[in-house]
């Protein structure tokens, strides 16, 4: 993987590479939920959005340089997380989806209608800036090897968390959690922080993808952006590592291949999804490792 993100801008479009790591990083965050703690989220979009939003605002109007409003965009979607977090883990299963979709809603509105955020239109022309006040991230190349950066980051600390002891506790909690209580883990600090950590995560990537696209717009935080996601991850592998690398690089090359068929997008989308759950119940790379058994 490491390797194709290094090379591939020799051969493929910077910009197009650079949208595939970010929804990757997205993916991989909301998989840290789903797939090692059972938590579904049916409106993680909103801390893509918030990050977005957050460090758009923090580059053009505050003048931060690009590393300090990625990094304040990371905060506010903590502190989303958190309070959100501290409501939603009161429930389980199809509750706990629904509140989060609930609060998704609220934050969408609560874009949609902040004198701050540019309405419908989005927070545009946002500088990129230079980062730690050195490198111009205006030039390609500079953009690209900090978002890579910033992917692998991610996509590491993913790694560190699912084979840490934190990491077994989310997995207990996730195959039996009456038997996780049983044994004395206090269940809801664990999933409060796994959901913080998720959306850290996610804001990571929205943050980012904000100065990549230099535009904060509503559709990253629509509920639409919320289901994508749980597509890119059951696409690409359920509790895999690479799956939602793949899963995100799969439905970013559709949307670039099937633009021209507008709203029809969607209807291929919803048929994908269907047969990936009808005959591929592990998603693309969970498929491979049960073949080959070995653990991607």
């Amino acid at each position: 993987m490491v390797a194709f993100f290094a090379l591939a801008p020799l051969f493929v479009y910077p910009v197009y590479l650079m949208k595939v790591m970010c929804f990757a990083l997205f993916a991989c965050a909301f998989n840290l939920l789903i797939g090692f703690c059972g938590l579904l989220s049916f409106g993680h979009a909103m801390f893509l959005g918030v990050a977005g939003y957050a460090a758009a605002h923090a580059a053009k109007v505050w003048a931060l340089t690009p590393e300090l409003a990625v990094l304040f965009g990371v905060a506010c979607a903590a502190l989303l997380g958190l309070v959100s977090g501290l409501l939603a883990i009161r429930r389980q299963g199809i509750y706990f989806a629904m509140i989060t979709l609930a609060l998704a809603q609220m934050v969408y509105f609560f874009f949609l209608q902040a004198p701050f955020t540019g309405g419908e239109n989005g927070l545009q022309a946002v500088p990129r800036g230079r980062l730690f006040g050195l490198v111009d991230l205006a030039r390609p190349g500079a953009m690209y090897g900090f978002v890579f950066a910033v992917f692998l980051a991610g996509f590491l600390l993913v790694w560190r968390i699912v084979h840490s002891p934190f990491g077994q506790v989310l997995k207990a909690i996730r195959e039996n959690e009456p038997r996780a209580i049983s044994l004395g883990y206090e269940v809801d600090r664990y999933k409060l922080l796994a959901f913080v950590l998720s959306a850290a995560l996610a804001g990571a990537a929205g943050a980012t993808k904000a100065l990549v696209f230099q535009l904060a717009a509503l559709p990253d935080a629509h509920w639409a952006m919320s289901g994508e996601v749980v597509l890119m991850t059951l696409l690409g592998g359920l509790g895999t590592l690479l799956g939602p690398v793949v899963g995100a690089g799969a439905i970013v090359m559709m949307h670039n291949h099937l633009a021209h068929l507008d709203s029809w997008v969607m209807v291929i989308q919803g048929v994908i999804f269907a047969v990936c759950v009808l005959a591929f119940r592990r998603g693309v790379v969970g498929e491979v490792a049960q073949r080959l058994r070995v653990p991607l």
